[in-house]
């Protein structure tokens, strides 16, 4: 089965995922707002533990322009629970342990697949997208790339 490759314009197909307490997140409850969805290969590693907090730190800015934050990730919620905490992420972990919303919307493997991509979508408040920033290398400029879209950068 060929791998679906979300474009700019495309709505964000409907998904249940679970958070760091097991809570099943259904994302068409979001309607009306920006969307954040960022993608990250592990959690409290040290890439992943830069993109992290500089949502922290920008994320006021992301509320006040009206909009969601998730990042996304193949822990489980337990480990979600232990890095949200230790470094006060004020956002959920959303659990995709069988890679199937990696799958849905066609996120890259980096590394000769060796390592899950990094990728961050920014959805308008009625679901289409309308922002995909890609780049292992660079994950602060996540935070950046996402505010510039919500009109906060």
């Amino acid at each position: 089965m060929a791998e679906h490759k979300l474009q700019i314009g495309d709505r964000l197909p409907h998904f249940i995922l679970n958070d760091e307490n097991h809570q099943p997140i259904d994302i068409s409850s979001l309607k009306g707002k920006y969307l954040i969805i960022y993608f990250y290969p592990k959690d409290d590693t040290p890439g992943c533990i830069k993109e992290a907090c500089s949502f922290r730190d920008s994320f006021k800015d992301m509320v006040d322009a009206g909009a969601v934050v998730y990042g996304v990730s193949s822990d489980r919620p337990n480990t979600h629970a232990k890095f949200k905490a230790k470094y006060h992420l004020p956002f959920s972990l959303l659990s995709d342990t069988s890679g199937e919303l990696r799958k849905l919307l066609g996120v890259p493997s980096d590394l000769f697949g060796l390592l899950p991509g990094r990728v961050t979508y920014v959805f308008d408040p009625e679901g289409q997208l309308i922002k995909e920033y890609k780049s292992q290398l660079s994950p602060e400029k996540h935070v950046k790339e996402a505010l510039k879209i919500i009109g906060k950068g």
